[in-house]
C-alpha cells in the first residue's frame, strides 16, 4: 500500500531552519552585524581607558597621602586646636595667619630658612656641576668614583649630623684644631649665628652634592657629542666648550636641581634639630639663630601643642614654595623673551 508524505497546509508557516548555535538567520545576522561594534567599543574603551587605569594607581596614592593632608592641615589652621584634644576644634578663621604674621619668630626663620638655603645650595650645585665635569671623561675607575659620589647621599641624617656636630664642637671638635693650627681661635659654632648657620649648610653640602653631580653627568652625557667636536673645530678651548656646549646642554636639568634644592631648603629640619644636641635644637639655638621654618613647625605642634598654629606654619611654607616657583617661572620667560 503506497504512503504519501503529509504536507503542512497552506495556512501553517513553514519552520525556518536553525544554524548550528541555535540562532535563526535574522538573529544570527543581527548577532554578526553587532559584534564589530562590540569589538570597536571595546578596543575604544581599551585605547582610552587603559592609560587611567594605570596611572590611577598613583593619583590614589596621592589622594590618600598628600593631597587630603595638605586639605585637612589647611583646615587645621583655621582653628585653635591642641595636641591633647585633637578631637575638640574650635574656629578662629585666619587669626592663626595674623598671629603668624605679626611673630617675630616666623620671619626669623624664614630669614634664617632663606639664608641656610643660599650658603647651601649656591656651593653645592656647584660643585656638583665640576665634579660632574670631571666625571664625564673617561677616567680609570669611573664607576667607583660615581659610587662614592652616591655614598654621602645614600647616609641617614641622623648619622651624617652626629658627626658633622663632633667635627664642629668649640673645645675638642676637629675643625677648630684645624684651625688653631693656622693661628685662628677657637670659633663657637652652635651659639655664633653665622657660624652655625654654615656648619649646618656643610652638613647638606656634604649629603646632596653627590646627588646632584650624578644628575649633571646623565644630562651631560645625554650632550651629543657632535657639538663638541664642532666646537673644537671651531678652536673653542675645554673651558668655552663647557660654558658654551655643556651649560645650555643641561639647563633643564639645572633649573630642575634648583627648584629641588629649594624644596630641600624650606623643608629643612633634621640638621638643624641635631646640631642643637638637645633642647636647643628645637629652638635652633638659645636666641633661635638658626631656627629654620620646619624647627618653627614642630616648636609650635609639639613643644607648645599648639597644632593650629603648627598648620598655619606648614601652609605658610607651602605657600612660600608656590611663590618661588612663581618668581622662577617669570624670571625664565622674562629671560627667554630677550633677543
Amino acid at each position: 500500500m503506497a504512503t504519501s508524505t503529509p504536507t503542512a497546509p497552506a495556512d501553517e508557516p513553514a519552520h525556518s531552519p536553525q544554524s548550528s548555535n541555535g540562532l535563526s538567520p535574522d538573529l544570527r545576522t543581527r548577532h554578526d552585524r553587532d559584534r564589530p561594534r562590540r569589538s570597536m567599543l571595546l578596543h575604544r574603551l581599551d585605547l582610552r581607558g587603559a592609560p587611567y587605569a594605570f596611572i590611577a594607581p598613583f593619583f590614589a596614592v596621592f589622594a590618600a597621602f598628600s593631597f587630603y593632608p595638605l586639605v585637612y592641615t589647611g583646615w587645621i589652621s583655621l582653628h585653635r586646636v591642641e595636641l591633647a584634644t585633637l578631637d575638640l576644634m574650635e574656629w578662629v578663621a585666619f587669626d592663626n595667619y595674623v598671629a603668624l604674621w605679626e611673630d617675630e619668630r616666623f620671619w626669623n626663620a624664614l630669614f634664617n630658612t632663606f639664608t641656610i638655603g643660599v650658603i647651601s645650595t649656591v656651593p653645592q650645585l656647584l660643585m656638583a656641576l665640576g665634579l660632574a665635569h670631571l666625571l664625564n671623561y673617561r677616567l680609570r675607575g669611573s664607576t667607583f668614583f660615581r659610587v662614592a659620589a652616591l655614598t654621602p647621599y645614600a647616609t641617614s641624617v641622623g648619622a651624617a649630623a652626629l658627626v658633622f656636630t663632633m667635627l664642629f664642637e668649640r673645645d675638642f671638635g676637629m675643625i677648630n684644631w684645624l684651625l688653631s693650627v693656622v693661628g685662628i681661635d677657637n670659633i663657637d659654632w652652635e651659639n655664633n649665628k653665622w657660624a652655625a648657620q654654615t656648619a649646618i649648610s656643610t652638613i647638606v653640602i656634604w649629603r646632596w652634592t653627590g646627588y646632584n653631580a650624578l644628575l649633571y653627568l646623565a644630562a651631560m652625557q645625554a650632550v651629543p657629542r657632535e657639538r663638541y667636536e664642532a666646537a673644537a673645530i671651531d678652536g673653542a678651548s675645554r673651558w668655552q666648550q663647557f660654558l658654551k656646549v655643556t651649560i645650555p646642554g643641561i639647563r633643564s636639568t639645572v633649573i630642575f636641581t634648583i627648584v629641588l634644592s629649594t624644596i630641600g631648603a624650606t623643608q629643612l629640619f633634621g640638621e638643624p634639630l641635631i646640631f642643637g644636641q638637645g633642647p636647643n635644637g628645637i629652638t635652633g639655638g638659645a636666641d633661635n639663630q638658626y631656627q629654620t621654618l620646619g624647627l618653627l613647625l614642630y616648636e609650635e605642634g609639639w613643644k607648645n601643642y599648639q597644632m593650629g598654629r603648627a598648620a598655619t606654619v606648614a601652609w605658610a611654607m607651602f605657600l612660600v614654595l608656590i611663590l618661588v616657583f612663581v618668581i622662577q617661572r617669570v624670571v625664565k620667560r622674562i629671560a627667554s623673551r630677550r633677543p
